[in-house]
């Protein structure tokens, strides 16, 4: 009997990881420093949560049905921010909100992909992409980066068949950290559309980019629908991770393919969510502004303080907006590695066994840190653990 479709992936890799900690006891002199997941772990700002209360209480739509594609205040609201930010011209009816960006992810596969088309991931790459090819019958074709994990359009063209459907990129990347050049995005928009495949592009960690300015000019092409997918998240820029709100951009024939999609997994994405999506974007800038400066500030800790963790064969490979990238020097695997780290270091983190396709032997080197929710001196203490971590 054919397996399942859920038997075609592995296990969500943060769940577990955090059955590692099942029976480990940590000392309040040396309390568990978790820095395998990035998302966000307090709750939306004050004034949100104020404005979702009063939402809760006063307005009756937000527990009801909305349109499948979203609402409509929020979809125009993004096609002019948008259309600012990158200097290109978006029309609301190219866009749709999604129940997180994962389901925006799943969705274009859906409309791209039948049974053994083909999708192109950078390694490492996001598990949760991985995951969803597997579930989706698509085979995830591994493209290596090259120099500071950035991929290079020369080598994705070598792996284009018949079968290839699209190319898929993260910047800034997850889980490595990566932001990638514009001129790099460009070629790969150039790529794709020569070989008439997709190319998605998801930037959920753009609020936390390091450029100032628009970070690629994709939608400046007056025809980016006929090739480029872009998808956001708003759970990192107003912490609102519980409410499920994610967008892609597209063409309009795209997203009439993306309702069917939508509307047969969720009818709607969550009514309270689009609305304190909204409300952030037109009342939080200044807000969000700073928490990008703190993000660059803890990004600027780990890159100045693994200078001393170079002298004993670690090496970081990649690090911005949450993440953090490295390899270690230690001959056991980095599964196994991760593990130990949990008992003798009190360090949770992700293996880069769990970025890449099993037997690469990269996987067996990385390391993945996701230090958003890890002050300066929380940086310094999860440093100085890593730093006496002996083979």
């Amino acid at each position: 009997m054919p397996l399942p479709r859920t038997a075609m992936t592995f296990a969500p890799p943060v769940m577990e990881a955090r059955r590692w900690l099942d029976g480990v006891e940590f000392p309040p002199n040396r309390p568990l420093i978790n820095v395998s997941q990035a998302a966000p772990v307090d709750p939306p700002p004050a004034p949100l949560r104020e404005a979702m209360s009063e939402m809760v209480l006063s307005d009756p739509s937000v527990h009801l049905y909305g349109p499948v594609l979203g609402l409509s205040p929020l979809r125009e609201e993004i096609a002019v921010r948008w259309s600012a930010a990158y200097g290109g011209a978006i029309a609301a009816d190219q866009v749709a909100i999604t129940s997180g960006c994962n389901q925006a992810y799943c969705a274009a596969i859906a409309t791209l992909c039948s049974e053994g088309d083909e999708v192109i991931l950078p390694v490492p790459y996001y598990f949760n992409h991985r995951m969803w090819n597997d579930m989706a019958g698509a085979v995830t074709v591994p493209l290596p980066c090259g120099p500071g994990l950035i991929p290079e359009a020369e080598r994705a063209a070598a792996l284009i068949t018949p079968r290839t459907r699209a190319i898929v990129l993260v910047s800034p990347n997850n889980p490595g950290g990566a932001e990638y050049p514009a001129a790099a995005l460009r070629a790969f928009l150039d790529l794709a559309r020569s070989r008439r495949i997709a190319l998605i592009v998801d930037e959920t960690y753009r609020d936390f980019d390091s450029r100032e300015g628009a970070p690629h000019d994709l939608f400046r092409d007056p025809e980016w629908d006929d090739t480029l997918i872009h998808l956001y998240s708003f759970s990192k820029a107003y912490r609102l991770t519980g409410h499920r709100v994610g967008a892609i951009l597209s063409s309009r024939t795209r997203l009439a393919e993306v309702e069917k999609f939508l509307d047969t997994v969720a009818i709607c994405p969550p009514q309270v969510g689009q609305h304190a999506a909204l409300w952030g974007m037109r009342h939080l800038g200044d807000w969000v502004a700073a928490e990008r400066l703190e993000i660059l500030d803890r990004r600027a800790a780990m890159v100045e303080g693994f200078g001393r963790l170079g002298a004993k064969g670690w090496n970081l490979l990649g690090c911005g907006a949450y993440f953090a990238y490295a390899t270690h020097p230690f001959e056991q695997p980095s599964d196994q590695l991760a593990k130990r780290l949990v008992r003798e270091a009190g360090v949770l983190l992700l293996p880069g066994t769990m970025f890449m396709p099993d037997g690469m032997a990269e996987g067996a080197r990385g390391l993945r840190i996701a230090f958003a929710n890890v002050d300066r001196e929380g940086i310094g203490a999860l440093l100085d653990r890593l730093d006496v971590v002996t083979p």
